[in-house]
């Protein structure tokens, strides 16, 4: 199933511009009468309005006229609220239409049509609105200046669609709340059009876009003579009722196995002027978002989890500029869950035992402010606050205390982001976090620049930053950190070089993500496309990418090497074939090299082997009723003669336009790998690092089951089991040159590991009315980590589910308000 991102990077595919050289223009027009969105485009009205035709292939034949059996028309109206988008997509037989019932922001296998309009006509953002034979709606806000797609963007709209015997018809209409645009008396905006016809896989636009010019916001059309409309009070409340049942099987005396809660809150967005927009949410509840995909972690780094809540990937693209903001960390673990568990002074103490220990911070707010001025200048400010968290914990006697395990904490951002000619920009990013009382806090700014020439062939890009920890009684840690890139991003050759340097001090981790720091890292890619269909192809690219490392600053510690880290360099290529599969090839080679970090340890450094790779993949038509994706990887290891292999198998089978089954398979066996095992202390030193040769394998299967009954309620069920096993062989010790050398420590214990996770996430939404839903979720976890030798998958997922599990069922009501409807009742 293809996700959003897919457009926004066909909208870059070749194009020839031999007969276009100005951008096609389109007169607007003003319309008085009353239009019904049905999906019929039956009303005089449309016919008044100038239509927008003669698309054009881009893909895979760039360039040709649309034959005139599959002929597009659209037309464009307006009126003193919203803008009126119809259209009729002909085809030679209903049968040539590819449809299903997928959901809000979803593309499956879907036709559609899109309008990307750029309200402000600076040729450097816009935003896209798309409607497929079956009505479904999916949005997006696009950026040429960092070639960026806001995919989550949601605006509240209006569309149906009819399926007809010679093709399908649509109806949008986009009020000016869902849009920013300036209060002048005449306007004129970018305007584009685009349209896909799945199962030939071919996509039209209506202005051309040039794949040898960066961007294609920039080689829109234009709407022409658009008067006298005004942006109207954008403010609407969006209040949430929700019930929450949940079930674990303590069977302890005290402690009950139900529990329950009924939560309230509220989002609001606020237009603040024609270009800016509040958003916030007050006391939220984010119990419904998909279960993470939790993992054995055996890495020295934290895992970083996908983004699920809505609020935190919504107009973002701003405070996502410099990679600077990890929206996981509000809300997340307490600062100081683990600590509370030892016995120090402030700590549990000794005939205590745990009655509440959150494993979560609880967010009390959130805000958001952005938009853009006239001048192009971006201003975004982002502010959340989470309440202080604590531990309870009792006694042998009977009493109990509170251990506060995370401080009050505000989390911020500053952006300004100003866009200019060539779909330039220079940006400045400021994140802070401020904790209550003496905790640590932490502050990082980052200046980028973003610019091209003026042919758009070329690009320069780079990244100032600067980070600093404080805390009351401790001397204050700066870091500094910087890239710096140059690209050629025009024609069908393309290169990029690019650095990246990161001190030993530079430290991002309180509201960002950064797995290790002091190193200067040197790459290089470059690619080159076929672009013009043959016999076999549609189009194919092939690309070399080569990678050097060192350390900025030596580690003080025991090893004798120099800063050298690791180099690495491959080969691949991929190509799109006649009958839509998709094709690709990889080969890797990374010679020996230095890993600072696998040690767990500061001073300690293990050589690692040589590695070489392969890895080959196919994907079929995605258009047909059953589709399938393969991929396999190996990896062979010179320390062990130690092969790493990698299947990764999807399939789908859609048994109607409503009902469809996906099943993801991904099998990673490794033999005689080897990794950090355990530290071994004596008298209470550290006296060695001890690593295992070992035995990995990690099986995970993914069943997802979707029934839409309509385009506004469907049915989604998600089963995920994850089993990883860690099976030792011997022990070694790792030597001051990063060698390895059988155990001196016959002390020391073989242990396996064997963990398996369980989760269920269904899901029923019904969207009841524009903007609200009412959602029914039932979340279902189990969980089991142990040294246990179950080699077979079936028995770990039957000892999986006999474990306790965890039930949790919630209903949630979400109602859309929006100040212009009650406006509009009031008048009548």
């Amino acid at each position: 199933m293809r996700r959003l991102f897919v457009i926004f990077f066909t909208l870059l595919a070749s194009f020839s511009l031999q007969a276009q050289v100005l951008p096609k223009q389109l007169n607007a027009k003003r319309t008085t009468a009353t239009i019904k969105i049905d999906g019929n485009i039956d009303e005089a009205a449309w016919k008044e309005a100038v239509p927008a035709s003669d698309f054009f292939e881009w893909r895979p034949n760039a360039g040709k006229h649309e034959d005139a059996a599959n002929r597009t028309i659209v037309y464009l109206l307006y009126d003193n609220t919203s803008i009126y988008i119809g259209g009729y997509c002909y085809e030679r037989t209903r049968d040539s239409i590819s449809k299903e019932l997928v959901g809000r922001d979803l593309v499956g296998v879907n036709d559609f049509v899109g309008v990307i309009l750029d309200s402000y006509n600076d040729k450097i953002n816009a935003v896209g609105f798309y409607v497929t034979p079956y009505g479904e709606q999916f949005d997006a806000k696009y950026s040429n200046s960092d070639n960026g797609e806001d995919a989550s963007w949601n605006a509240v709209w209006d569309s149906e669609a009819k399926v007809h015997a010679d093709g399908w018809s649509f109806e949008m209409r986009i009020p000016y709340s869902a849009l920013r645009f300036s209060n002048r008396a005449d306007q004129t905006w970018g305007l584009n059009i685009t349209r896909r016809r799945n199962k030939t896989g071919q996509q039209y636009m209506w202005n051309p876009v040039d794949p040898k010019v960066n961007g294609f916001i920039n080689q829109e059309g234009l709407w022409t003579g658009i008067e006298k409309i005004e942006a109207p009070l954008r403010l609407s409340f969006s209040p949430y009722l929700s019930v929450y049942a949940n079930h674990y099987p303590y069977n302890t005396t005290g402690v009950k196995n139900w529990s329950s809660s009924v939560n309230g809150g509220m989002d609001v967005k606020y237009g603040i002027t024609e270009g800016f927009t509040l958003d916030m949410t007050l006391v939220p509840d984010f119990g419904q978002v998909q279960s993470d995909n939790q993992v054995l972690n055996l890495s020295p780094f934290e895992v970083k989890y996908n983004e699920n809540r809505s609020f935190f990937t919504e107009g973002t693209e701003l405070f996502n500029k410099g990679n600077l903001f990890y929206s996981r960390r509000i809300g997340s673990q307490p600062i100081h869950y683990y600590d509370v568990q030892d016995t120090s002074a402030d700590h549990i103490h000794k005939g205590e035992h745990f009655i509440t220990n959150p494993i979560e911070s609880k967010l009390i707010n959130a805000t958001k402010v952005s938009g853009r001025t006239k001048n192009g200048l971006g201003i975004g400010f982002f502010n959340a606050l989470t309440k202080p968290m604590y531990a309870v914990v009792k006694d042998d006697k009977g009493n109990s205390r509170k251990i506060e395990t995370s401080p009050l904490t505000n989390y911020n951002i500053m952006v300004l982001d100003q866009t200019l000619k060539n779909n330039s920009a220079v940006s400045v990013i400021n994140t802070n976090v401020t904790r209550s009382g003496s905790e640590p806090d932490a502050n990082v700014t980052a200046a980028l620049f973003n610019l091209n020439n003026k042919k758009n062939t070329y690009n320069w890009n780079g990244k100032f930053s600067v980070s600093q920890l404080t805390q009351p009684g401790v001397k204050n840690t700066a870091g500094y950190s910087h890239s710096l890139g140059f690209a050629k991003t025009g024609g069908r050759w393309n290169f990029q070089l690019q650095e990246e340097l990161v001190d030993s001090k530079y430290d991002i981790n309180d509201m960002g993500i950064l797995f290790n720091n002091n190193y200067l890292d040197h790459s290089f890619w470059t690619g080159y496309r076929w672009l013009k269909p043959t016999n076999w192809y549609n189009r194919v690219q092939v690309n070399m990418n080569a990678n050097y490392s060192v350390l900025y600053n030596r580690f003080p510690g025991q090893f004798t090497q120099g800063k050298f880290q690791r180099a690495s360099t491959n080969v691949n290529a991929n190509a799109q074939l006649k009958n839509l599969w998709f094709i690709g090839v990889f080969l890797g080679y990374v010679p020996e090299s230095n890993d600072f970090y696998e040690p767990h340890q500061a001073g300690y450094v293990f050589s690692g082997p040589v590695r070489k790779q392969f890895s080959a993949w196919f994907e079929t038509n995605a258009a047909k009723k059953y589709y399938a994706s393969f991929s396999y990887f190996v990896g062979i290891r010179s320390l062990f003669n130690s092969p790493n292999h990698q299947f990764i198998f999807s399939h789908r089978y859609r048994f109607s336009d409503k009902f469809s089954l996906t099943h993801d398979l991904n099998y990673n066996p490794t033999t005689n790998d080897a990794g950090f095992y355990q530290k071994y202390f004596s008298s209470s030193s550290l006296q060695d690092i001890i690593f295992s040769r070992r035995d990995l394998n990690t099986v995970e299967n993914i069943l997802r089951a979707k029934y839409n009954f309509n385009y506004r309620s469907g049915v989604t069920i998600r089963v995920r089991h994850y089993w990883s096993k860690v099976e030792p062989k011997q022990l070694y010790d790792l030597g001051s040159n990063g060698s390895l050398s059988p155990t001196k420590h016959s002390d020391v214990a073989i242990r396996n590991q064997n963990y398996n996770i369980f989760n269920v996430d269904a899901v029923y939404t019904w969207q009841f009315a524009p903007g609200s839903f009412l959602n029914v979720v039932w979340k279902d976890e189990s969980f089991v980590s142990d040294g246990l030798n179950r080699d077979s998958y079936f028995t770990n997922l039957d000892h999986t589910l006999a474990s306790p599990q965890n039930n949790n069922l919630s209903i949630k009501l979400i109602y859309y308000l929006d100040y212009l409807n009650f406006k509009k009742r009031a008048k009548k």
